[in-house]
């Protein structure tokens, strides 16, 4: 990463320690010495794989929010972009073992699949990921090339402002899901697949939320809103998986971090988002999202107009 110098509170953290020769040595000291990178990126590697460990549950959009704190912390718009999509691999370890026996009953359909039954009852789950996730790349590799290409062109401060009105977008659209009225709808059809693939595609832009925009595509569509919920993080996995292969090809290699922190920040939001998944999920079924969207934007906007005045 390429944190910004003036961060050198970030260097505080990380204090959890182990006996080494009689004495108490930090874990991020020994982590400097012996895998050669700087206490700073080491830091930003930790906070941004809790970050994103704790906000993929919420439809906020976590990469929109975790771009916002790479950007803080001085990282480039465009590479703050990819890492922001990079960084799911973590959440996606986390959501593949939560819903593991959702998985596990998926995968033993897969060898009695056929393409005249791909949406009966015993395929649909299946049929609904595959055809989705194609929907997902038709609509989202043209536009994050050109969102990387176009978030390299602006000043931290522009990027900023511009996730801020994304995630207003986000809430105006959680707020119309909410005037729908309790669907009754669990199995996903063809036209199902085609219409929440491609609004997954859409949210590969900072500040769009990936749950939140294909819960509400899920909600408009008449499904039981637990049904909804399960259909969207289900879906994330392989989704997630191909954002993260998309950022490393388009990057040709890791984007604006060295292994070692992006394996630790990997391992931190892998971590972090199983033990807070549970809780979060029951969080999002009392809250009004749609609002925290509402101040989360306002204030990107004006911090963000702030920093294009000021630097």
């Amino acid at each position: 990463m390429a944190p910004h110098r003036s961060c050198h509170w970030l260097r505080q953290i990380a204090r959890p320690s182990i006996t080494l020769n009689g004495g108490s040595t930090p874990i991020i000291f020994l982590l400097k010495k012996y895998l050669s990178v700087s206490y700073t990126e080491l830091a930003v590697a930790i906070l941004a794989g809790a970050v994103q460990g704790v906000v993929e549950w919420l439809p906020v959009s976590s990469q929109g929010n975790l771009a916002l704190f790479l950007t803080f912390v001085g990282t480039s718009p465009d590479v703050a972009l990819q890492l922001a999509l990079f960084l799911q691999i973590g959440t996606t370890i986390s959501a593949a073992s939560y819903y593991r026996d959702e998985i596990a009953t998926a995968t033993r359909s897969i060898p009695g699949w056929q393409p005249q039954a791909a949406f009966a009852p015993q395929n649909a789950l299946v049929s609904f990921v595959i055809l989705a996730c194609l929907a997902t790349g038709i609509v989202g590799i043209p536009l994050y090339i050109y969102a990387v290409d176009f978030a390299s062109e602006l000043t931290g401060g522009i990027f900023i402002a511009l996730i801020g009105v994304l995630l207003i977008l986000t809430g105006a659209l959680q707020l119309a899901s909410e005037s729908v009225g309790m669907g009754f709808r669990e199995e996903p059809t063809f036209v199902d697949a085609c219409l929440v693939g491609a609004a997954q595609g859409i949210a590969i832009l900072p500040g769009i939320s990936r749950s939140g925009i294909t819960t509400s595509a899920l909600l408009f569509r008449s499904y039981d809103p637990p049904a909804a919920f399960q259909l969207s993080f289900l879906l994330s996995i392989p989704a997630s998986l191909g954002a993260a292969a998309l950022t490393v090809v388009g990057a040709g290699g890791l984007p604006g971090i060295s292994p070692t922190a992006a394996f630790l920040a990997t391992i931190t939001s892998a971590i972090v988002g199983y033990l807070t998944i549970d809780a979060l999920m029951k969080i999002v079924e009392r809250l009004p999202f749609w609002l925290i969207c509402f101040g989360l934007g306002g204030l990107a906007i004006v911090g963000g107009g702030l920093v294009s005045i000021l630097v």
